[in-house]
């Protein structure tokens, strides 16, 4: 299965970290670059990783380790966040994968309309690290946590990421934006697609 790699970008609205002067120009963020992979795994799981790159991790807040287990509100603080559907259909599905080790899973059955008794049959596996000016998280997703659809199936995916500034500012990134204001539930931005896993065939 391929590997899908592709760059973030911070939302328009984004306060400049530092205006521009006459001699230098403006810097948009601590973060110098915000990548993104993807593949499906042969498990049926589905692999995504977050790297910061180039960036300035002391002028974030990257939230301490702790035990790991399902959490609500993990994108009021720095956070990386996967959307996931099937095309054509409005449902969705929402992953929130903090640096603490902590997830939320959250399924909606249209845009913002969340499936309250929805409860994720299998935890996702984070690892968090950094070195330097670069960190990263990559969080594995059981099958059984993924849309229940056939092997072999496209789903719609956005990505995207809340970074917290040691002031407390929020920055939002995403592959696209598509609204004045940052809005990651918005379908038009779902716009990678992921195959999920089918054993292949070696009588080709």
């Amino acid at each position: 299965m391929p590997t899908i790699t592709i760059g973030l970008r911070p939302h328009h609205t984004t306060t400049p970290l530092q205006p521009a002067t006459a001699d230098a120009p403006a810097v948009t963020s601590p973060v110098g670059m915000l990548l993104a992979t993807m593949y499906a795994a042969p498990d049926g799981a589905a692999v995504f990783e977050f790297k910061l790159e180039d960036s300035r991790l002391e002028a974030l807040r990257l939230p301490a380790a702790t035990e790991p287990g399902s959490a609500d509100e993990l994108w009021r603080q720095t956070c990386f966040e996967v959307f996931m559907g099937v095309k054509g259909e409005p449902g969705y599905r929402e992953f929130n994968f903090s640096p603490s080790g902590r997830w939320a899973i959250y399924d909606f059955r249209a845009c913002r309309e969340r499936n309250e008794d929805y409860a994720a049959d299998a935890a996702p596996e984070i690892r968090f690290a950094q070195d330097g000016d670069a960190a990263w998280l990559e969080a594995r997703v059981p099958s059984a946590a993924l849309p229940a659809v056939p092997p072999g199936t496209e789903l719609e995916i956005g990505l995207a990421a809340v970074i917290e500034r040691n002031g407390g500012e929020l920055e939002y990134w995403a592959v696209q934006h598509v609204a004045d204001q940052p809005d990651f539930h918005a379908r038009d931005s779902f716009v990678l697609m992921l195959k999920t896993w089918v054993e292949p065939d070696d009588r080709k």
